[in-house]
């Protein structure tokens, strides 16, 4: 500015505004290509296992290797006791959920971390501790021994009880989530109309919360068609009784490998079958 000149006029707010959005879009809409290499080598260590398994499987020999006795006593009875072990998660599950997302009572908060332990402890220690509860001299199993002749541990019974302890966190977590996502005021309306509590939980919250309770279900089931360690622990790997898929391709890799391939194909199915089917429903919710 010259002497004598007129002053500048000052940008207006608004326009100085304009420019900082505009140059804040610029610098956001730029490709991270410092990021690019690590993500990248990050996907590589992801998916190269499984590109091993699907390289090395022996598609030529799939059907017959699936047709065999020990494979198919092993799926069955994995579906059989992941189906099982759902269905009381369900029963036991959505009522802990219920309680956790609509009560208010002391120690709620130690509830819900005592809930979700099972889904970050070592699953061998979940066996253990199986074990040393519901065994002939655990703490509720010598009961059940001594005054009923119950016996747990090594049956077809503690494999589902031991995929119910890993499995149920997974189901308690999504329905619970739902009921903190649904709309109150339907029960409100619901109970002012004079419904009890049971028609409303019934009749109003149970399907609105449908979606959340499909998807903690199927979660759960997949988890425990996969449950390795509480079962080995606490069920045991005996052929035909108490071996599920998982403890099949552990013996399989000593004895044939091939085997092993096929059958961690088959979970491999299973599980992409389950992202498949939730999509958005489990990451949406968390």
């Amino acid at each position: 500015m010259t002497p004598g000149s007129p002053p500048a006029e000052a940008a207006p707010p608004e326009a100085a505004g304009t420019r900082r959005a505009a140059a804040l879009r610029v610098r956001a809409g730029r490709f991270p290509w410092p990021l690019v290499v690590p993500a990248l080598i990050g996907l590589a260590f992801l998916v190269l296992p499984f590109a091993g398994l699907l390289v090395r499987a022996p598609w030529a020999s799939l059907g017959t290797r699936l047709l065999l006795p020990e494979v198919r006593g092993a799926l069955w009875l994995s579906l059989t006791t992941a189906t099982a072990a759902t269905a009381v998660s369900v029963l036991l599950g959505v009522p802990l959920a219920w309680l956790l997302a609509r009560t208010a009572f002391p120690g709620r908060r130690l509830v819900r971390a005592l809930v979700t332990v099972p889904m970050v402890i070592p699953p061998v220690v979940g066996g253990v501790a199986l074990l040393l509860a519901l065994g002939r001299r655990g703490l509720v199993g010598g009961y059940l021994d001594a005054w009923f002749g119950v016996s747990l541990p090594f049956t077809p019974a503690a494999v589902v009880l031991a995929q119910v302890f890993v499995a149920m966190p997974f189901l308690v977590i999504s329905v619970e989530g739902a009921l903190r996502g649904a709309d109150r005021r339907y029960e409100e309306a619901a109970a002012t109309l004079g419904a009890s509590r049971a028609v409303v939980f019934w009749r109003v919250t149970l399907p609105m919360v449908a979606p959340g309770v499909a998807a903690g279900a199927v979660l759960a089931w997949a988890r425990a068609l996969g449950e390795f360690g509480a079962t080995i622990t606490f069920a045991g790997n005996f052929p035909g009784r108490t071996q599920t898929m998982p403890l099949a391709v552990y013996l399989a890799m000593q004895e044939s490998p091939e085997s092993a391939i096929v059958l961690s194909l088959v979970l491999l199915a299973v599980s992409l079958g389950v992202l498949v089917a939730l999509r958005d429903r489990w990451t949406g919710a968390l």
